[in-house]
């Protein structure tokens, strides 16, 4: 199972290239084998809120770039529940404080699943399983 960090799932949309190729074989191969992508809801505030501070750029409304990612069919968004949201706040020796990261980490967690990621925080953390380059 594999999970996709905010900037991997917007690069995959948007840019794939910037993803290195261990991280797409990785996620073509699931999606191949007629896995999901799974996204944090987390996420979805995240891209909205890089939007509204003029850190990132879509090409449409942001409305609309979560609509369309919403109806691929390959895309499964994870509600942040309860669960998820207790874990995120008792990660031992996190590497950093961001709240986004630490509630698509502990959705990784949850799911027993591998993060895509660039984030080299991350990929030291040693809970977490990633891959990237």
């Amino acid at each position: 199972m594999i999970v996709l960090d905010t900037h991997a799932w917007v690069w995959w949309v948007s840019d794939p290239e910037r993803i290195p190729q261990p991280a797409t074989t990785r996620m073509e191969g699931a999606i191949e084998a007629g896995e999901t992508l799974r996204i944090s809801s987390m996420s979805t505030w995240e891209v909205a809120m890089l939007v509204t501070r003029g850190r990132l750029e879509l090409s449409v409304d942001v409305e609309e770039w979560i609509a369309k990612a919403e109806a691929v069919p390959f895309f499964d968004f994870v509600p942040v529940d309860n669960r998820i949201a207790l874990r995120s706040v008792q990660l031992p020796n996190f590497p950093h404080r961001d709240p986004a990261d630490r509630v698509i980490v502990a959705t990784a967690l949850g799911l027993g699943a591998i993060l895509v990621t660039g984030d080299k925080r991350l990929h030291s953390y040693a809970p977490l399983k990633t891959v990237w380059a």
